[in-house]
């Protein structure tokens, strides 16, 4: 029987691309509070009332664009990397998948791993930089959950890994796939937040734009979403031979300008307006395609670049099945046995 139990768990998705399944997505996924740090009832006339209503035609429209014959690729690759790392990792260990908003659940996965008894369970939230709306909404959840059992075993927990050596490989490779020199500039975009979350980062009371975020990483900032962010880039340019001046950090997926600048779209724009006709764009912060890459980037970010005369926007692939990236989760699990 195996003795120790790994659970990988994504953000979500609905169950299928349908008005009914995305709805309920939403509104699981936007009543979070640590995704919408309002208080309770602003949060539920904002999210109830105003988003989801506003938001669910447009969000299946999308949704159905990204969809495959076989289903969400999120759900699609987060198999492929379970069965993947069950194969790596032997009879000694037991892989499960779960999602934290929708299906397969956390609840119903977390009670098929209390069954098998494990000895050990080591929780990876796929999100290689911590942030209280992804991997801290995660690991909350799971505590939530496994505080109910009778028997808690010993739980370990990975809050972040953006600078994890097989990480940085993994997307090295990926970008690697094209030739640099071929691109007039290079995007490396990352999904947004709020100001305000990063800023909850400190205790010292001083913002996040007066902790040096964008140069390097310290002490005081290394659970910064946008420090982390920016690190992560310098660790892939160095390695992919990119000089400064050929790229831009930016962040994508914003709600209203209140989001962690610069914005990716306001930097396609501005690219093509400076001449640019090839533009590379990465997506580090996200380790399965989804609407955020193959859509928002793939589709709407070329479609604005053509708009002001450019020519091309490339996405590299996220990490999806690569076997880099299965060698950097068998990795994670072993650093921790």
């Amino acid at each position: 029987m195996p003795k120790t139990g790994v659970l990988l768990v994504n953000l979500g998705t609905p169950d299928d691309a349908k008005l009914g399944p995305v709805r309920r997505y939403l509104f699981q996924f936007l009543n979070d509070p640590r995704v919408i740090d309002l208080p309770w009832l602003a949060r539920k006339i904002l999210v109830n009332l105003i988003i989801v209503p506003f938001r669910a035609f447009g969000s299946t429209k999308i949704y159905k664009e990204l969809w495959t014959d076989k289903g969400s690729p999120l759900i699609i690759y987060g198999e492929s990397n379970r069965d993947e790392l069950q194969k790596r990792l032997g009879e000694d260990y037991g892989v499960h998948l779960a999602m934290r908003y929708q299906n397969p659940s956390m609840e119903k996965v977390l009670g098929e791993m209390r069954l098998q008894n494990y000895k050990k369970i080591i929780i990876i939230p796929l999100f290689p930089h911590y942030a209280s709306a992804s991997s801290g909404s995660a690991m909350e959840r799971a505590l939530k959950i496994i505080s109910k059992w009778w028997v808690i075993p010993e739980i370990s927990m990975v809050s972040q890994f953006w600078d994890h050596p097989k990480y940085i490989d993994a997307f090295v490779a990926r970008g690697k796939q094209y030739n640099i020199d071929e691109y007039d500039h290079v995007l490396f975009s990352y999904h947004g937040l709020p100001e305000r979350h990063v800023n909850k980062v400190y205790d010292d009371g001083i913002p996040c734009k007066d902790h040096d975020c964008e140069t390097e990483i310290n002490e005081e900032n290394k659970f910064c979403y946008k420090a982390t962010c920016y690190a992560t880039t310098r660790l892939l340019a160095e390695r992919l031979n990119i000089p400064e001046e050929k790229y831009t950090v930016a962040f994508q997926s914003r709600l209203d300008k209140k989001w962690l600048e610069p914005f990716s779209d306001e930097i396609v724009e501005e690219r093509a307006k400076k001449g640019d006709k090839k533009l590379l764009a990465f997506s580090p912060a996200f380790i399965a395609d989804c609407l955020e890459t193959t859509v928002e980037i793939g589709v709407e970010y070329q479609e604005i670049f053509e708009e002001q005369g450019g020519e091309k926007v490339q996405l590299v692939e996220s990490l999806n099945d690569h076997p880099l990236w299965v060698d950097c989760l068998e990795s994670l699990v072993r650093d921790r046995t």
